[in-house]
């Protein structure tokens, strides 16, 4: 691990699974660099690898979902971090979940929040790539429940 990856594993980050609908197939992945950008028109960016498949399917597919998780779902976020390119609907059996209406990208239920999104921008940034996009709809927001996050390297209750 570098000094820096290091430096970054001591801020607590939110966990957020990001899905999208391509062709005949669903993706996903788990994020920790996930974050509000506007209040006013609301809007969101999520920071993925530029290597990864998601990144390359978000280059062209605008609208995608992000389902944020709550402390009880640490099991999902460990499916949707698991290397290579598993279909997400295997990585959601057994766990509740539906089909965003604007997006037609898999929601997860259950979490803190969630949220349909259309890409606006894209930012090339080292070796990763950042998506900004504007907000389609909540679909359904979870005040009492506790986030899951990320710190240190690990899944953790707040």
């Amino acid at each position: 691990m570098s000094e820096f990856t290091e430096a970054m594993a001591q801020l607590a980050a939110g966990v957020a699974v990001v899905t999208v609908r391509d062709d005949r197939d669903d993706l996903g992945v788990t994020v920790s660099a996930l974050m509000s950008v506007s209040a006013d028109p609301p809007m969101i960016l999520v920071s993925l690898a530029s290597a990864g498949y998601l990144a390359e399917v978000l280059l062209r597919q605008d609208r995608w979902a992000a389902s944020l998780l709550s402390s009880g779902q640490a099991a999902v976020a460990s499916r949707f971090a698991t290397a290579g390119r598993p279909s997400a609907r295997h990585l959601v059996a057994g766990v509740e979940h539906h089909r965003g209406p604007h997006s037609g990208a898999i929601i997860v239920a259950g979490g803190v929040a969630a949220l349909e999104a259309e890409t606006a921008q894209v930012v090339p940034a080292g070796d990763h790539t950042l998506f900004v996009a504007r907000i389609l709809a909540i679909d359904y927001v979870r005040a009492s429940a506790d986030p899951l996050v990320r710190l240190r390297g690990r899944y953790r209750p707040v």
